[in-house]
């Protein structure tokens, strides 16, 4: 007994067991709220059509998530003969990895992260590129044009958009100084005058919410397209392309590409949060009072407050898929290469000539 102690609390092996514990718990709390997530945009979807949405299975409806998920377990793995079955099953297992994997680097509240790392950014802009080789690995290995087609149409709309993203993210870096989440958050705290989107720097500030509350929007733009969210399905346009890359996959394999998607999807509502609206801070002061940083209630509070704000973005992400027509992709590709491209480029020129010339210099 006293040898496996021993072992246990050796740093190495100690520092392995809280990293995979912490991870598993990312994991666990990560899919069983994309169980409800995932109720509510179909909630949502029903009330703005005046239906009632998924009611049958549990009260409300609060096991309808539960039993699709049972549901695509218990089916057939169907393999379209010719394909490569390797890469065939090794595309949603990618896209799955990559998508958790981004979590590694989201701070919930003061201290709680996986991974405090100084170049958090740099990891998820790698993690966000590597992304698109799931996607483009299932359309080719299905054996047919259509997958095949829809997986270039998302791997093309994919690499457009995170160019926007990129310089979206440059302006709220040279406001924190820092590309480490948590300090941008810590940036971003005494109110939500000091909120990213509101300038980030109290009353003095305000003037860059006119740069920085539009760079929001391109942000959650960009981030519907980069998801393949509506009204940016194209690789999902029904009419022309059956079902995009997805269409031979059937039960385990489809499951874990639309898992992948809905985490990436709650992904974005977390930068949305963490870059422009604060992260875990109130949008009141909170420094010195009973919500303090380091204190029980203060990390409940702040765990609160950077749930309610995720919700708050895919409540948006739903109504945007139940409001919003679908775009033609001619229209796609020059909103984001001819339209937010230039005007994140405008933006960066904006903020930095803000940071040398203006209050945040001093």
């Amino acid at each position: 007994m006293n040898d496996i102690m021993a072992v246990l609390t050796n740093p190495p092996v100690l520092w392995t067991i809280v990293t995979v514990a912490q991870i598993l718990a990312v994991m666990i709390v990560v899919l069983i709220s994309l169980a409800f997530l995932l109720l509510a945009d179909r909630k949502i979807w029903a009330a703005v059509m005046l239906r009632k949405g998924p009611n049958v299975v549990g009260a409300f409806g609060l096991l309808q998530s539960f039993a699709d998920f049972i549901k695509f377990v218990l089916k057939e793995i169907t393999i379209p003969a010719g394909s490569d079955r390797v890469v065939f099953l090794a595309a949603p297992l990618i896209t799955f990895i990559l998508a958790f994997g981004s979590w590694a680097v989201i701070p919930f509240a003061p201290g709680w992260v996986v991974s405090n790392i100084n170049v958090g950014i740099l990891y998820l802009l790698a993690i966000s590129s590597l992304g698109v080789y799931g996607i483009i690995m299932g359309g080719w290995a299905s054996n047919s044009k259509y997958p095949f087609l829809g997986a270039l149409r998302s791997a093309a709309q994919m690499v457009s958009y995170e160019v926007s993203i990129g310089f979206v993210i440059i302006t709220v870096i040279l406001f924190a100084g820092s590309m480490n989440l948590s300090e941008i958050v810590e940036h971003q705290k005494g109110g939500i005058l000091n909120w990213n989107m509101l300038g980030g720097r109290g009353v003095e500030g305000l003037p860059m919410a006119l740069v920085m509350f539009p760079m929001m929007m391109v942000f959650f733009v960009s981030a519907l397209a980069e998801t393949n969210r509506p009204p940016f399905d194209l690789a999902e346009a029904e009419a022309e392309l059956v079902a995009g890359y997805q269409v031979e996959y059937s039960s385990t394999p489809y499951l874990l590409f639309m898992i992948g998607e809905y985490t990436s999807i709650v992904f974005m509502c977390a930068m949305l949060t963490i870059l422009f609206m604060g992260g875990w801070n109130a949008p009141y002061p909170t420094e010195g009072g009973i919500f303090a940083a380091g204190t029980v209630l203060g990390t409940i509070h702040a765990l609160l407050w950077f749930a309610l704000k995720v919700l708050f973005w895919f409540f948006m992400f739903a109504m945007v898929k139940a409001m919003v027509p679908r775009y033609r992709y001619d229209q796609l590709m020059r909103l984001g290469w001819k339209i937010f491209l230039p005007t994140s480029l405008v933006a960066v020129v904006a903020v930095s000539a803000w940071r040398v010339f203006g209050p945040a210099a001093s």
